[in-house]
């Protein structure tokens, strides 16, 4: 007795790709997405502030550095060690320094703890890119303005250099000494990069436009409700030109302008879209599918 072979199972059905999707979600970031550097950045200057492996002590106005051939100190324990070779610090008369435990006068001299580079251009280096996200976010640079500002820069350079003056500068700028120790890197790190971390995946998404083969919904603020428009007729406009905030730290972003059709159309802005390129190139693809299938 022979038994039938069960029928074939049927294949599943192939997954969409990019330009096949149903729906594609443009999301509107706020100005804050620009500062990654400032938190990236105090991260790496808290690793390397730890790398360095210098100390940070504070000590009182009057204290003298001197070369001493042999200094003798006493331990917890009570016991006297004899150092030879060593410079010192010599503070005024007086207690100065901190106690382990402040409220007994026996108790040892508490010992330095706080992690401080020896290298000075690490503060000047991050305060430096601080004053550049803060301009680059609130000035907008956009078309020519953003290609006379690298000219400009260029021509002062030159000119600079030919008349002597970049010396001088380069010398006045080294005597700037900005330090920050490892926790002061690492409060602000972590504490703006919780905010953006939060901004970006909370608040931002907030403010969107959701795309459809037939529609689009638009929500242009948080907690206000969603508006419903038809996609015959939209018109896309991508605007990336402000060089320094699209390209450089923007990663490839830009501003997405949507107007829908008619004489009373609507007109919607949602700057700071991320991959805006891919993005449009996704919706134009799915509007060129939905005329395809209309045509038939």
């Amino acid at each position: 007795m022979s038994t039938a072979a069960p029928p074939p199972s049927p294949a599943p059905p192939p997954a969409a790709t990019e330009s096949e999707r149903s729906e594609i979600t443009v999301v509107s970031h706020s100005n804050l997405f620009y500062w990654w550097p400032v938190w990236a950045g105090g991260f790496v200057m808290a690793i390397l502030t730890y790398i360095d492996g210098h100390l940070m002590v504070t000590i009182p106005k009057g204290t003298i550095a001197a070369e001493s051939p042999s200094v003798t100190i006493k331990k917890a324990g009570g016991e006297e060690e004899k150092l030879v070779d060593r410079d010192v610090l010599v503070l005024p008369a007086g207690p100065h320094l901190k106690r382990e435990d402040p409220t007994r006068k026996d108790s040892t001299l508490a010992q330095p703890w706080m992690h401080m580079a020896q290298r000075k251009g690490y503060g000047v280096i991050f305060c430096t890119v601080v004053l550049i996200c803060i301009v680059i976010t609130n000035v907008p640079l956009r078309g020519m303005w953003s290609v006379v500002v690298i000219i400009t820069l260029i021509l002062m350079t030159v000119i600079f250099e030919l008349a002597g003056w970049m010396e001088r500068i380069v010398t006045t700028l080294g005597l700037l000494d900005v330090r920050i120790n490892m926790g002061g890197y690492l409060f602000i790190s972590c504490a703006l990069f919780a905010i953006w971390l939060v901004t970006m995946l909370f608040f931002d998404r907030q403010i969107y436009i959701v795309f459809t083969p037939g529609q689009f919904k638009v929500c242009t603020e948080i907690g206000g409700g969603e508006k419903v428009y038809d996609t015959m007729g939209m018109k896309l406009e991508r605007q990336r030109a402000d060089l320094f905030r699209h390209y450089i730290l923007g990663l490839g972003s830009g501003d997405l302008i949507v107007k829908t059709s008619g004489a009373a159309g609507d007109h919607f802005d949602l700057p700071n879209v991320l991959f805006i390129s891919k993005k449009v190139q996704q919706i134009e693809e799915m509007l060129r599918k939905r005329k395809v299938v209309e045509g038939r």
